[in-house]
């Protein structure tokens, strides 16, 4: 008699999720890490971006989908390669939430790309009490340099 065991789901493959101000840290802390912010247009404009300016760095703005549709970037990777050639660099991906990042991370270690982070929370991080974002976790509830456009 055999037996037959189902399949478990694959735990996701990325080098793990860091809070915004681990991600700062080490963003700061190593001239070759890159911060990837994968919302859409209409967010970075409308939701401000992190500023980089103290650490020397530029943020990478390549969106893993498109508004409004939320169509995945069939040129993500393609993006991704030709603005960091280097795939043993630490990348560290954003998005509104953390989910999309997370999304963008996985690719990104599939695509041979080394050490790729998921920033827990993203930008705006969960809704409060008051159904507000910004104030509970996130980048911005991190107080950590942003601008609006």
């Amino acid at each position: 008699m055999s037996m037959v065991h189902a399949s478990l789901p694959k735990t996701p493959v990325y080098a793990g999720d860091v809070t915004p101000a681990a991600a700062w840290q080490a963003l700061g802390a190593n001239p070759a890490a890159e911060l990837v912010d994968v919302r859409t247009a209409p967010e970075w404009v409308f939701a401000g971006v992190p500023d980089l300016t103290s650490l020397g760095k530029t943020l990478h703005k390549i969106s893993w989908k498109f508004y409004p549709a939320y169509d995945l970037n069939s040129q993500f990777l393609a993006q991704l390669e030709a603005a960091m050639p280097d795939r043993s660099a630490p990348i560290y991906f954003l998005c509104k939430t953390g989910g999309r990042s997370l999304d963008a991370a996985v690719a990104a270690t599939g695509a041979g790309y080394t050490t790729c982070y998921n920033i827990a929370g993203g930008m705006e991080g969960e809704m409060n009490d008051a159904r507000q974002r910004g104030q509970r976790n996130g980048w911005k509830a991190s107080q950590l340099p942003w601008e609006q456009a």
